[in-house]
């Protein structure tokens, strides 16, 4: 019976674990995007579900069998397994949290500079088109689209009012100082193939 208590994480670790791990899908999640909390909720089950119910038996056996061969102090082979495959599920729910937090973490400063550069970009290319676009590229502002050609570096471009042509510019928000310049390629970013 002790052995069986000193085995008994596996479900209270499961479920402190989940919802723990749905937040931080929703605040730092490893991806590009970030994910509601029932969803997360849904898909940290499933996980966790697969590291508890295929994983962590076969880790258990693995470990019971070799202790029970180097030590073999009466504790049956079952019971041994049982605690193992409980310890081993709630050590693999942990490190599967900390992997989830580590890369929601390490993505996180990407993409907040990414997004500031993207908003600069916006910035410099709105007053640019206020200075040296024609009235009609002003007045249709609304459909600027922006590719990223390479980091820091982007092109922004308008429909005219036909919307079959476009007027761009290239946008450099890393320079000293940040550098706004005319395309004079009238093809749409679709079409567009940086050299």
């Amino acid at each position: 019976m002790r052995w069986r208590l000193r085995g008994a994480w596996q479900w209270p670790a499961y479920a402190l674990l989940t919802v723990l791990d749905a937040v931080i899908l929703h605040e730092l999640p490893p991806g590009s995007e970030s994910v509601d909390f029932v969803p997360g909720l849904i898909v940290a089950s499933f996980g966790n579900l697969f590291l508890m119910g295929v994983v962590a038996p076969w880790l258990g056996k693995r470990l019971a069998q070799r202790e029970q061969a180097h030590e073999g102090n009466g504790i049956p082979l079952s019971v041994r397994t049982e605690v193992f495959k409980d310890r081993s599920a709630a050590a693999l729910l942990v490190i599967a949290t900390l992997g989830l937090l580590i890369t929601g973490v390490a993505n996180r400063p990407l993409k907040v500079n990414e997004t500031e550069r993207l908003e600069r970009n916006a910035d410099l290319f709105s007053a640019f088109v206020r200075q040296e676009a024609p009235d009609e590229i002003v007045r249709n502002i609304e459909t600027a689209n922006t590719i990223r050609i390479e980091e820091g570096f982007f092109r922004t471009c308008v429909n005219y009012d036909d919307r079959t042509r476009v007027w761009c510019a290239f946008v450099d928000v890393d320079a000293k100082p940040p550098l706004v310049r005319k395309d004079p390629s009238t093809l749409p970013n679709q079409e567009f193939k940086p050299r």
